[in-house]
C-alpha cells in the first residue's frame, strides 16, 4: 500500500506496511471516514512526526500516548498544537519545566515543530483519535506499528535519548535496548501528575549533555 510518509522512514518500515495489523488500521480509518466520524489530525498529518524527522536525523525521542482530542489541536507531533492554538495544560507544564531547567521563557506558540526539525521524534504511540474521544483508536493497530518504529530506532541507531513520561510511556522501556541508548523517565507532565516527579526532572539540560558527550548538536529547547 501507498503510504505517503518520508522516503527514509519508508524504507526502514516498508515491511510493515504489508503487514495485517497495518491493512487492519488503514481499513479502519477508511471505514470512520465513510461514516461520517471527525478524525484527528488530519489525513496529510498523521504520519507528521515521520516527515518532520527523518530517520537519520532522530537524536531524541519524546514519547505521547494519543493525539490532542480538540479541534484544531492535532497535527502529527507529541504534546505540539499548531500555531494559534493556546499550549494544552500538558505542555505548558512541559514548558515551566523547560524555563526552571534552563531558563527559557515561558514560549507563546505550542508548536513544536522547530524541536522536530532539530532531531526531536515526537512520536505518539497511537497516530489517530475519534474527536473528543480519547484513545478511541487505541485498539485498531496503531501501538503494533509504533512499538515496532521504537523497536527499528533501538535496532538500527545509537545513543538516542528516549524520554518516557508517565506510566503508559514506560511501559516502552522493554522495546529499547538500553547498553546502546539513554533512558530518561518521570511522571507525566499532565496536571494530574506534573508534581510527582516531572517538575525538576531536568530532562532537557541532561538531553542536552547526552548529546554535547556524543559530540552531537545539543538541541535549541526554545520552540519560538
Amino acid at each position: 500500500m501507498d503510504v505517503k510518509m518520508e522516503a527514509s522512514w519508508k524504507q526502514v518500515l516498508k515491511h510493515e506496511f504489508s503487514k495485517p495489523y497495518f491493512l487492519q488500521v488503514a481499513a479502519y480509518l477508511k471505514t470512520e471516514k465513510a461514516t461520517g466520524a471527525v478524525v484527528y489530525p488530519p489525513g496529510s498529518l498523521i504520519f507528521n512526526a515521520f516527515n518532520t524527522t527523518p530517520f537519520g536525523q532522530v537524536k531524541v525521542v519524546i514519547l505521547g500516548q494519543d493525539p490532542y482530542h480538540g479541534p484544531g489541536q492535532a497535527h502529527g507531533l507529541s504534546f505540539s498544537v499548531p500555531d494559534g492554538i493556546p499550549p494544552p495544560p500538558s505542555l505548558a507544564n512541559i514548558y515551566k519545566e523547560l524555563h526552571k531547567d534552563i531558563g527559557i521563557p515561558i514560549p507563546k506558540t505550542g508548536n513544536l515543530t522547530k524541536w522536530a526539525e532539530q532531531g526531536v521524534f515526537l512520536l505518539n504511540a497511537m497516530l489517530t483519535v475519534r474527536a473528543n474521544e480519547p484513545a478511541s483508536h487505541q485498539k485498531i493497530g496503531w501501538m503494533d506499528f509504533t512499538d515496532a518504529v521504537i523497536r527499528k530506532i533501538s535496532d538500527e541507531k545509537e545513543g538516542i535519548i528516549f524520554l518516557l513520561w508517565g506510566r503508559f510511556a514506560q511501559e516502552k522501556q522493554v522495546l529499547i535496548d538500553e547498553t546502546k541508548h539513554h533512558v530518561l523517565k518521570a511522571a507525566h507532565p499532565s496536571p494530574f501528575s506534573a508534581d510527582k516527579g516531572f517538575y525538576g526532572c531536568k530532562h532537557f539540560s541532561k538531553t542536552n549533555e547526552f548529546l554535547i558527550n556524543q559530540n552531537k548538536t545539543p538541541i535549541n529547547w526554545d520552540p519560538s
